[in-house]
């Protein structure tokens, strides 16, 4: 079980599956909706995730997808992309144990700002990573 919820505690979730597509990524919306220089997602299914506490804000942040967060503290907990309607993208930062999922890659690094560096070895790809060996394509 994975389990985790915004800063303030008013928003939880919990969430059943395997994990898959762990990243960090650079892209605008990412950093614009976080005011980070990155953003650690994993991906879920859908069907194994909700919302135990709170009612999160959702927002249209862009055409392809819409972002989830605590109305209190503001928090961003979830994407989910219209290209993916059966997968829920989580940030790593609000999971309980952060450090059990780490980035396994990085992704839109065409975006990513000047002073970012990536020294940590991971595959980075300048856009977004592509389609899995089934054809899935990747979360965000």
């Amino acid at each position: 079980m994975i389990q985790g919820g915004c800063y303030c505690g008013a928003v939880r979730y919990a969430a059943e599956g395997t994990p898959r597509h762990l990243t960090a990524c650079h892209c605008r919306a990412c950093r614009g909706t976080t005011g980070a220089p990155h953003v650690g997602w994993i991906t879920l299914p859908r069907t194994g995730f909700r919302f135990t506490a709170g009612t999160p804000t959702r927002f249209r942040s862009s055409a392809v997808g819409t972002r989830s967060f605590c109305p209190t503290c503001g928090t961003q907990l979830a994407f989910v992309s219209d290209a993916q309607p059966d997968a829920i993208d989580v940030t790593t930062a609000s999971l309980d144990a952060p450090d059990s999922l780490p980035p396994r890659d990085h992704t839109w690094v065409s975006r990513k700002l000047a002073w970012v560096t990536i020294p940590d070895g991971l595959p980075a790809y300048r856009e977004g990573r592509p389609p899995d060996a089934s054809g899935t394509p990747p979360g965000l």
